[in-house]
């Protein structure tokens, strides 16, 4: 009883801390949308290569996740005038469980890692054979990277890697476009064939001074 106590406690706190904020339902959806599907690649290769730094990322999305949770919550209670609003409402209400709940199995394999579970070799070798490997790589200031626009850089075509989020301090740039400039100390989260990636580490850290065309 006393631990049921605590949990309630515990969850009525994290609930005062977030407040109201009249966001339209759409933006919150693709947001979970994008967050959850980040989370099931990081979570997956934070199992692969057995990285604690991975798997802490996963975590810190599943947070986000879960405020933005709350805050669609919020705005279809607001939005919910009738029983009409309330029926229409419900499938976005849905889409958003959908979206959670995704993002909590993510964290469950992040979970995994952080205990030193061990994995299966079998779920090991199995991630082994995907052709696009996930790599996690912060930006040196030394780094040819620091300053440019993705655009400026063409990495896609260049080495076969894009960058699919940037994390830089507590924010996060998921998705991030052409126009989106890296900065020195960012944390890049690309996709892209084994070499691709291992090249673009060399870049993040500096050892790489030149991209070829």
């Amino acid at each position: 009883m006393k631990n049921y106590a605590w949990s309630v406690l515990s969850f009525m706190d994290e609930w005062e801390k977030i407040e109201y904020k009249p966001i339209p339902v759409r933006t919150l959806l693709v947001e979970m949308k994008n967050l959850s599907e980040l989370m099931i690649d990081l979570a997956y290769s934070s199992a692969l290569f057995h990285s604690h730094e991975l798997a802490e990322d996963v975590l810190e999305l599943e947070k986000r996740v879960d405020t933005l949770a709350l805050l669609l919550k919020m705005n279809i209670m607001i939005a919910a005038r009738d029983a009409k609003d309330a029926k229409d409402l419900l499938g976005v209400s849905l889409v958003s469980s959908a979206a959670d709940k995704i993002s909590d199995a993510a964290a469950d394999i992040a979970y995994i890692v952080l205990h030193g579970i061990g994995i299966h070799p079998a779920v090991r070798e199995a991630f082994e054979r995907v052709e696009e490997r996930l790599g996690r790589f912060r930006v040196k200031a030394n780094s040819i990277l620091a300053g440019k626009k993705l655009r400026e850089l063409r990495l896609a075509s260049r080495i076969g890697v894009d960058v699919i989020a940037i994390r830089r301090g507590k924010d996060w740039i998921i998705d991030p476009k052409g126009g989106d400039k890296i900065l020195k100390s960012d944390v890049l989260i690309a996709r892209g064939t084994p070499s691709g990636i291992e090249e673009l580490g060399e870049l993040a850290k500096g050892t790489l001074r030149e991209l070829e065309d």
